[in-house]
């Protein structure tokens, strides 16, 4: 049976300590195996491929290859391999880098070891779990307004990238082969959906926000 069998894990940290704890905290249950330690991105690949684990304890911030990039490379050849991001702080693109990436679990290094050991659990059977921080976050993420232009299409943006560059709506036109009226419409699209009252105010926004960069307009 499934449940009598060891959960096979690898260690995926830069720092000795904090895989010379993590050892010690495995060594104290009877159903967890540690079968290597990695010390940096690279390895923990490597070992995944291996040793195919059960589950995988790795940080985010590691050498060579960091851990978002290791998960997502283990996950394309060893789906079955579960990941739990181990790291010091939280942070909302991490997070949502680290669930997008495949990883089951994000719990901070001082988690407490009822919690480390149930993520582990929960990982081998394919479940979530979440430090309350990093829960916390991803609320914080989803009843957050939208930012301002997040509903701009792919041709408002190509022409508020113009427009940016001071163009007239003729010369947009021209440019990308539309008419006039039509990038006149478009511009007043623009307008509402960034909530700008003129052409200068809408070019500043776009940039304050990084709708547009000032780097893409001079290349």
């Amino acid at each position: 049976m499934v449940e009598n069998k060891k959960i096979r894990i690898v260690i995926a940290d830069d720092h000795n300590m904090l895989r010379s704890g993590l050892r010690t905290f495995l060594e104290t249950y009877d159903d967890l195996e540690l079968l290597a330690e990695a010390s940096d991105g690279e390895e923990a690949i490597w070992f995944c491929r291996e040793y195919q684990p059960d589950v995988v304890l790795i940080d985010f911030k590691m050498p060579h290859v960091d851990g978002i990039s290791a998960i997502q490379q283990v996950k394309k050849e060893f789906p079955g391999i579960q990941f739990i991001v181990l790291t010091s702080f939280v942070d909302e693109e991490i997070v949502q880098a680290a669930l997008e990436a495949g990883a089951l679990g994000y719990l901070l290094k001082d988690a407490g070891a009822n919690d480390l050991y149930n993520a582990i659990k929960r990982a081998r059977e394919g479940k979530t779990m979440l430090s309350p921080e990093a829960t916390h976050v991803l609320i914080q993420a989803t009843t957050r307004p939208p930012q301002i232009g997040h509903d701009l299409t792919d041709r408002e943006i190509e022409i508020l990238r113009l427009l940016v560059t001071g163009m007239s709506n003729s010369e947009i036109g021209e440019q990308l082969f539309i008419s006039r009226s039509t990038v006149k419409n478009h511009v007043s699209n623009i307008f509402a959906k960034l909530q700008a009252d003129s052409r200068t105010e809408a070019a500043a926004l776009a940039i304050q926000k990084g709708i547009v960069t000032l780097e893409e307009d001079t290349e």
